[in-house]
C-alpha cells in the first residue's frame, strides 16, 4: 500500500471533536459486532455472504482526507462501511444513541433522538441546495428521506446519482454515511449496478486519486490504495484512479468535478484526462445523460467556489462551453458567440478581485456589494455568448418571446427562478438602462445639462428608472456592462467612464435603493383628493407622485403631497397627473374611433339602434371619466395648448353620442375647456367653428321628441357651451367683436326664441326658466346690441308674467324677471318706448300676488314681489333722464294705482321718493 513510504503521513492528528466522532462511531461498531442481526440491511444492495462475518470496519473518506492533508478544516465527513448500508449504520448509530448511557457515555442527550427508528414514519424533505437547483417546481420525496435526524438520499442511477447516502448531524458535524462499493457495467444500459465492494474498489471507482484517500478508524491509518493519491497531492495533479475515458464515459458528471475540485484547491488536471474531458462523445454522453439539476449545482459550487475565473477558463479550453450551457429541451439554432465567453469571465474577475486600475472603484462598490451580487455577476458572464441570439417562440401564444439565455438557465442549468427572471430582465431592460446611461454621460459633458427641460437624467429621472428596473437593477446594469464591454463597439474607457459617471449620479441623488422608497400618499388618499374612486389607474398615477417626490425631496408629509395634488392650476403635481390621464387613460379609452372634425351637421346620421357604443359608457370606467374631468379643471392654459391634440378628441367624442347624458357631459367638459384656452390659440386651430356646428344641433331636442327634463339639462349646457365659446373664438377687433355679436343674436333666436315658442313656458315652465336663465346672460354679453330683440323678447316676457297660473311655477317667474332687468340694463335708450307692454306684465304678476297672499294670510311672495318693485325702480331711473316721459310716467303710474289700490305697494318706493 502506498501509505507504507516512508514519506508520507501514516496517520492524523484529529480535533477534540473528530476525536469525539471516532470514538463514538468505533462504539457504534463494536455494539453492532455484539448484537446479533436479524433484519436485512437495505432493500437495495445486498451484503456478500463473505462480509457477514467480518466486523464492522469504517473509513474517513474522499475530500476530507483530502483537506485534512492539505491542512483545510471541513464541517463534513463522508463516512463509509464495509459491511451495513449508509441508512442501516445510521439506523444503527440512532438505536445506540437511545439508550440512555450510552448517550451519557458520549456527552448526548438520548431524548434527542426519539422513538425507536423502525416505529417512525418516514417524511419527505428537500435540501436547500436542491431547492436553489429545482426552484418551486420541485418533486416532494424526489432525492430524500428524512428519519428524525437522519436522512437518505436515495440513488437515481437515470441521472448518474449512483450512491444512497445517509445523513446524520453529530456534535456539530454532517456525517454522510455509505457503504464500500464496487459499480458493475453491462453493455446493455450505461447505468451501473452497484454491489458492496472493497476498499481498493471503492477507492478505484472515485473521481481523482486525491480524492479516493481513505483514513482507517479501525487502525488509525491513512490508505492510499491507488497508489496516486500522496505524489498527485504532492505534484497538485488531478487523476483518475482509472483510464479517463472510461471514467468520464461511465459518469461524465466526474468532468464538471475535476474542473470544481482544480478551481478549489488550484490543481492542474492530468494531460490524459484533459483529453479525455475534450473527446466530443463524452462530452454528448454529459449532455444526455446527467441530470440538468447536478449540472447546475456543480456549476454553483464553482462559482462559489474561491476561483470562478479558472473553473469557466477550463470549461471554456476544453471546449465544454455548449455541453454545459445549452437549453436540452429544445433545438437551439443559434450558434453561441463562444468568444464573448473569456471576455467576460475575465472582466468579471477584474470587477469581483479589483484588480485593474482602469476599472473605477464606484462600479465594483456599488454593484458588487456581497456575494449573492458577485454570484450573478459570474452567471451574467456564462451566458454573454447568448446574448445576440434571436428570442425563441413561446409555447403560450400570448406570452412573449423567451430570450434564448434565459431558457440555457433554466434548462441547462436548472437556475433558480430568481436568477432567470434577473437574466430575463437584464435583456427586457437592456436597450433602456444602456440609453439612460450615455445619456447620463452626455449631459455631464453638457454645461447646459442642468437647465434643460427635458433632461431624463434629473433625480427623478434617475430615480423612477432604478424603480422601473426593480431590485435587481444592479445586476442588470453590469450585465449591460459586460455586454458593451463585450462587443467593444467602443473604446473600454468611454465605457467605464459612462458608467461610473451614471452609478455616481445615482449615488449622489441617493436613489440606489429607490425601488423601496413609499409613495406619501396611499391611493384611496389620492383618489378622494381628486374627487374620484379608486381603480387601477392609481398604481401609475402613484408613480406620477413619486416623481414628484423625488424632485421634492425636502416634502415629507403627507398632507404636503395631498394639498399638491389639490391645488389649482399652474401647479406642478396635478399638471403631471393631469398629462398621465390623457396618455394613459383617455386616449385608449376613447381611441376605437377617431372623431371627426367635421360638424356634427354635415355628418351621415346614424340609426340609433345600431350606434351609440364607447367604452367610457361601461361603469367600471367612471372613474376614468371623472378623471377626465378632473383633468379639464386642472390643466392651465399652457397644458392645455401642449396637450390640445389628447383633450379635445374625447369631448367631440361626448358631444357626437347618441345618448344625451354624454352630450350634457361633452358640453360641460367643453365649456370648462373653454375657459382656459386664450382666444389667439382657438382661432389658430380652426376647432371654433366645428365646435360650434357641432352644438347648434342641440338646440332642436326640444319636447314633446325629448322629454322636458333631458332638453332643459343639454340646453342648459349647450347654451353655456356656446356663450363660452363665442367669448374665445373670435379676436377683440372691430372684425372679431362683429363676429361675435352675431353669433350671440343668433343664439338669442334660434337657442331661446325658437325653443320657447316650440314648447310654450305654460306647458314646460321648467325648460323656459333654463332658457330664460341663459336669456339674461346673453343680453348681458350683447350689450346694447340688445336693442334689436326688444319687440320679439318684451312682448313674450311679458306674456309669461301675464299667465294666471304662473305662480305655480316661482323659479319661472324669477327668471322671467330676471331676464327683463338683464334687458332694460342693456337696452335702456329704447325701453321708454316699450314701457306699456313692460307694465302690463309686470302689474299683473304683483296683482297676482296680492291675490295669493290675500286667499292666505301666512303665504308670503315677498321675493317676487321685491323683484318686481325693483323692475319698477329701474323703470324711474331709466325715464329720469327725459323730461317728457318721466312727467307723462309718473301721470301713468297714479292712474294705475287709481285703478287699483293693490299696485300702491308696487309703486310706495318710487312714490315716496318722488
Amino acid at each position: 500500500m502506498a501509505s507504507s513510504a516512508g514519506s508520507n503521513p501514516t496517520t492524523f492528528e484529529l480535533t477534540q471533536v473528530e476525536s469525539n466522532i471516532r470514538q463514538l462511531l468505533l462504539d457504534v461498531a463494536t455494539w453492532i459486532d455484539e448484537t446479533p442481526a436479524a433484519e436485512n440491511v437495505g432493500k437495495e444492495i445486498k451484503v456478500p455472504d463473505e462480509l457477514t462475518k467480518d466486523k464492522v470496519v469504517l473509513r474517513f473518506t474522499g475530500g476530507w482526507v483530502r483537506d485534512k492533508l492539505l491542512g483545510i478544516g471541513s464541517h463534513d465527513i463522508d463516512v463509509s462501511i464495509n459491511k451495513l448500508t449508509g441508512q442501516h449504520f445510521g439506523e444503527k448509530i440512532l438505536e445506540y444513541l437511545q439508550l440512555p448511557e450510552n448517550a451519557a457515555k458520549h456527552g448526548l442527550d438520548a431524548k434527542k433522538y426519539g422513538k425507536p427508528v423502525q416505529k417512525l414514519e418516514e417524511k419527505a424533505v428537500q435540501t436547500s441546495a436542491e431547492k436553489s437547483a429545482t426552484g418551486k417546481n420541485a418533486k416532494k420525496g424526489k432525492d430524500r428521506q428524512a428519519a428524525n435526524g437522519m436522512y437518505t438520499i436515495q440513488a437515481n442511477p437515470e441521472k448518474s446519482k449512483n450512491l444512497e447516502t445517509a445523513s446524520i448531524p453529530l456534535m456539530g458535524i454532517d456525517l454522510d454515511l455509505v457503504n464500500l462499493r464496487k459499480e458493475i457495467y453491462n453493455e446493455i444500459s450505461r447505468n451501473p449496478e452497484m454491489a458492496f465492494g472493497t476498499a481498493e474498489e471503492d477507492a478505484t471507482r472515485r473521481d481523482a486519486t486525491v480524492n479516493a484517500m481513505f483514513y482507517n478508524l479501525n487502525t488509525s491509518q491513512i490508505e492510499d490504495f491507488t497508489g496516486h493519491g500522496f505524489n498527485d497531492m504532492q505534484n497538485k495533479i488531478l487523476r483518475t484512479p482509472l483510464e479517463p475515458y472510461k471514467t468520464f464515459k461511465d459518469d461524465p458528471l466526474r468532468i464538471l468535478r475535476l474542473i470544481r475540485f482544480s478551481s478549489r484547491l488550484h490543481f492542474d488536471i492530468d494531460e490524459a484526462a484533459e483529453v479525455a474531458m475534450g473527446d466530443k462523445s463524452i462530452q454528448e454522453v454529459l449532455k444526455v445523460k446527467i441530470s440538468r439539476e447536478r449540472v447546475g449545482m456543480e456549476l454553483e459550487k464553482m462559482l462559489n467556489g474561491p476561483d470562478p475565473r479558472m473553473a469557466l477558463a477550463l470549461i471554456d479550453r476544453l471546449g465544454l462551453y455548449e455541453t454545459v450551457f445549452t437549453d436540452p429541451t429544445r433545438t437551439l439554432e443559434y450558434k453561441p458567440e463562444t468568444g464573448y465567453f473569456a471576455t467576460a469571465y475575465t472582466l468579471v474577475e477584474s470587477l469581483v478581485q479589483k484588480t485593474s486600475e482602469a476599472i473605477p472603484a464606484v462600479i465594483p462598490e456599488t454593484l458588487l456589494r456581497n456575494s449573492e451580487e458577485r454570484y450573478l455577476a459570474w452567471i451574467c458572464a456564462t451566458v454573454m455568448p447568448w446574448v445576440d441570439a434571436p428570442t425563441v417562440p413561446n409555447p403560450k401564444p400570448l406570452q412573449r418571446p423567451l430570450y434564448a439565455a434565459y431558457l440555457v438557465a433554466r434548462e441547462g442549468i436548472k437556475a433558480p427562478n430568481k436568477i432567470c427572471d434577473v437574466i430575463a430582465a437584464s435583456f427586457k431592460d437592456g436597450e433602456e438602462i444602456r440609453s439612460f446611461v450615455e445619456k447620463c454621460y452626455s449631459s455631464s459633458k453638457r454645461k447646459d445639462a442642468a437647465n434643460s427641460e427635458h433632461d431624463a437624467t434629473t433625480r427623478d429621472g434617475c430615480g423612477m428608472a432604478i424603480r422601473r428596473w426593480g431590485p435587481t437593477w444592479r445586476t442588470q446594469v453590469l450585465f449591460s456592462l459586460i455586454y458593451e464591454l463585450v462587443l467593444g463597439s467602443v473604446s473600454r474607457e468611454r465605457i467605464f467612464d459612462s458608467y461610473a459617471t451614471f452609478l455616481r449620479k445615482i449615488t449622489e441623488y441617493g436613489v440606489l435603493e429607490a425601488y423601496t422608497f413609499k409613495p406619501l400618499i396611499t391611493g384611496t388618499e389620492l383618489a378622494k383628493a381628486m374627487n374620484t374612486k379608486p381603480g387601477p389607474w392609481m398604481r401609475d398615477a402613484l408613480d406620477i407622485v413619486m416623481a414628484w417626490q423625488l424632485r421634492n425631496p425636502d416634502v415629507t408629509d403627507p398632507a404636503q403631497a395631498i394639498e399638491a395634488v389639490k391645488s389649482s392650476r399652474n401647479s406642478e403635481l396635478p399638471s403631471l397627473l393631469a398629462v398621465y390621464i390623457l396618455e394613459l387613460i383617455i386616449r385608449p379609452l376613447f381611441s376605437q374611433a377617431k372623431p371627426s372634425a367635421t360638424s356634427a351637421a354635415k355628418r351621415p346620421i346614424v340609426d340609433i339602434h345600431n350606434g351609440g357604443g364607447g367604452a367610457w359608457k361601461d361603469g367600471k370606467n367612471q372613474a376614468a371619466m371623472d378623471l377626465l374631468r378632473w383633468t379639464v379643471e386642472t390643466l392651465d392654459s399652457k397644458s392645455v395648448e401642449a396637450n390640445w391634440k389628447l383633450l379635445y378628441p374625447p369631448i367631440l367624442k361626448l358631444l357626437d353620442d347618441l345618448e344625451i347624458k354624454w352630450k350634457v357631459v361633452g358640453c360641460e367638459l367643453l365649456n370648462q375647456l373653454l375657459r382656459t384656452v386664450q382666444p389667439s390659440f382657438l382661432s389658430h386651430n380652426g376647432l371654433g367653428p366645428v365646435f360650434e356646428t357641432t352644438l347648434r344641433p342641440f338646440f332642436a331636442y326640444l319636447p314633446t321628441l325629448t322629454p322636458e327634463e333631458d332638453s332643459a339639462m343639454l340646453l342648459d349646457v349647450t347654451l353655456s357651451a356656446m356663450m363660452q365659446l363665442a367669448d374665445v373664438m373670435y379676436s377683440d377687433d372691430a372684425t372679431g367683436k362683429k363676429k361675435r355679436t352675431r353669433l350671440l343674436n343668433d343664439m338669442v333666436y334660434t337657442g331661446v326664441l325658437a325653443p320657447l315658442q316650440h314648447a310654450t313656458p305654460s306647458t314646460y315652465p321648467d325648460l323656459a326658466t333654463t332658457l330664460l336663465k341663459h336669456l339674461a346672460a346673453l343680453f348681458a354679453r350683447l350689450g346694447i346690441s340688445s336693442v334689436r330683440h326688444l319687440p320679439s323678447i318684451l312682448q313674450q316676457l311679458s306674456e309669461i308674467l301675464q299667465n294666471p297660473f304662473v305662480l305655480a311655477k316661482p323659479p319661472l317667474v324669477l327668471t322671467t324677471i330676471l331676464a327683463l332687468r338683464t334687458l332694460m340694463e342693456n337696452a335702456w335708450p329704447r325701453i321708454g318706448d316699450h314701457r306699456t307692454i313692460i307694465m302690463a306684465g309686470v302689474c299683473k304678476a304683483w296683482w297676482r300676488c296680492c291675490e295669493e297672499e290675500a286667499k292666505d294670510g301666512q303665504k308670503k311672495i315677498d321675493d317676487i314681489k321685491e323683484r318686481l318693485i325693483e323692475v319698477v325702480a329701474m323703470m324711474d331711473v331709466i325715464l329720469a333722464g327725459d323730461e317728457g316721459a318721466r312727467e307723462e310716467w309718473q301721470r301713468e303710474k297714479q292712474e294705475i294705482i287709481k285703478a287699483s289700490p293693490r299696485m300702491e305697494g308696487l309703486f310706495a318706493t318710487t312714490t315716496t321718493s318722488e
